[in-house]
């Protein structure tokens, strides 16, 4: 009995003892909410460069994390066009 019980349970079942917002409501995320608000704050990181200060430090990981967030960001959206061909 208990085999058939594992044989029939989902996959993508969500269990309601590990996640227990599944037990009230929807469960999910918010993919093109992300996705906006990573490219909102990458092109923040740059605006950040307009400013009175003198060193270079600053630049450098401004730069860096801005850089860094758009490769992200253009891999992940790669890979959400092309993962059901795979």
């Amino acid at each position: 009995m208990a085999g058939s019980q594992l044989e029939k349970r989902s996959s993508n079942a969500v269990d309601p003892h590990e996640e227990p917002s599944a037990e009230w409501g929807w469960h999910g995320g918010f993919p093109l909410a992300t996705r906006i608000a990573g490219w909102t704050v990458a092109i923040i990181m740059f605006l950040f460069l307009i400013g009175n200060h003198t060193g270079l430090t600053a630049d450098l990981f401004l730069i860096g994390i801005g850089a860094a967030m758009i490769a992200a960001l253009i891999w992940d959206g790669i890979r959400r066009r092309t993962s059901w061909r795979r």
